[in-house]
């Protein structure tokens, strides 16, 4: 499996802009193109909610899901280089407020990213980062 540490999170006023980080290692040598990597959120007496899943590899390609919730205030980027994918959440509403995860799965080519994000279809997850959303 492998070991995601989230960071990023925070007190931001509304209107703000955040960029949440998702570190992946292993203890055994992996390739982050391998894997499809989701970010979730949880907000306050809420259901986790999927927000946004991609994956990319040469044999796949590319593929990002974005709710409909967050289309057009979240981004997913991604630093291979450093195994690091990046959330960026702008004009931050206090409805944003609530722990954001990010998780990973292999990426198989079987499922869809939305389907992934809409299933929480992911083996490895971590510890959360809590974003807060107020003035």
């Amino acid at each position: 499996q492998l070991q995601l540490v989230e960071s990023g999170g925070g007190l931001v006023q509304p209107g703000g802009t955040l960029r949440l980080s998702c570190a992946v290692s292993r203890v055994s040598g992996f390739t982050l193109d391998s894997y499809a990597i989701g970010w979730f959120r949880q907000a306050p007496g809420k259901e986790r909610e999927g927000v946004s899943c991609t994956s990319h590899n040469d044999r796949l390609g590319e593929s990002t899901y974005v709710a409909d919730s967050v289309k057009g205030r979240f981004t997913v980027s991604r630093d291979y280089s450093r195994n690091v994918l990046y959330l960026q959440i702008t004009s931050l509403k206090p409805e944003d407020t609530g722990v954001y995860y990010c998780a990973a799965a292999p990426n198989l080519g079987i499922y869809s990213m939305q389907h992934l994000c809409l299933t929480s279809k992911f083996e490895s997850w971590g510890q959360g980062t809590q974003v807060t959303v107020s003035s």
